[in-house]
């Protein structure tokens, strides 16, 4: 369907933090970068946790359509009740909307989180290749000579939670490309310090899979990869990487990635959100 991107506006929900000022960092990054193609009409950004607030950011669009994308990993909690309710898409106390919705002269189309996306595939190759070019020791190990690993939080409470990455690790795995693929998770197993045992090659890259950078990707994560506590708060305190790359740790040499974000390609990841929701508008509503 040919759609004119320019009569419409698209709004990125992002979480957001009081305490954490890098929270906020890939949405306002995805949305100057949107903003400088001039395809909308529009482009804002709310979040959860801070100013402008989702409940607030409809307030200001104009525009006759909007597509509204929710920068999160997966599906669950926020995504499908929280946001939809500071949306207004669906009554207090209702877990159930429509993602395509009328309201008054605009029709809103709520799209799918970034993190399922298919396409979220080449946005973390591209984060694993970046660290090892970046920091060569004394040269950038090939593919096929490295272990690599997606690191995500995941949780009991949420079985969702996992899946995106678990999807990410078949579809790398599938291509062959590296030595071999694995998920490790903070809060169920296997567990982030199971990537020394699980690696089968001595270079090991670690991609963080949240959106932004923050307490689990800065200080949790390389705590849990053995880094001492001393050293990461130290380091945190002075502005610097909480995880100098590579690190010799328990015969692996360890590249860690910035959380995958602020990688310049989520805003393809985003447009193909917008794209795939177009057909909706053929949708009565």
């Amino acid at each position: 369907m040919d759609f004119d991107f320019s009569n419409a506006a698209l709004v990125l929900i992002g979480h957001g933090s009081t305490l954490n000022a890098d929270s906020a960092l890939p949405a306002h990054q995805h949305a100057d970068a949107l903003r400088a193609r001039q395809m909308f009409g529009q482009v804002l950004e709310a979040y959860w946790k801070e100013e402008p607030y989702i409940w607030q950011v409809l307030r200001g669009v104009f525009a006759p359509t909007v597509f509204i994308v929710p920068l999160f990993i997966s599906e669950g909690y926020f995504t499908e009740e929280v946001i939809p309710r500071e949306l207004g898409l669906c009554s207090s106390g209702e877990k159930s909307f429509k993602s395509i919705q009328k309201r008054g002269e605009q029709t809103l189309i709520y799209c799918k989180p970034v993190g399922t996306h298919e396409s979220m595939t080449e946005v973390l190759m591209a984060r694993a290749r970046e660290i090892v070019q970046k920091f060569p020791f004394p040269h950038a190990p090939k593919t096929k000579d490295t272990s690599l690993f997606i690191a995500g939080h995941g949780t009991g409470n949420n079985e969702n939670s996992r899946v995106a990455i678990e999807r990410q690790v078949e579809l790398i795995a599938a291509q062959g490309i590296y030595a071999d693929v694995h998920a490790v998770f903070m809060e169920e197993e296997p567990k982030i310090e199971a990537v020394y045992t699980l690696a089968t090659q001595k270079n090991v890259v670690v991609v963080p899979f949240f959106i932004s950078d923050g307490l689990h990707s800065y200080e949790d994560i390389p705590l849990m990869l053995g880094e001492p506590a001393s050293v990461v708060q130290e380091r945190f305190k002075l502005g610097q990487p909480t995880w100098r790359n590579p690190t010799e740790k328990k015969g692996k040499r360890v590249w860690y990635t910035p959380s995958i974000g602020t990688e310049a390609l989520m805003v393809d990841v985003i447009l193909a959100r917008v794209s795939e929701s177009v057909p909706l508008l053929g949708v009565q509503v």
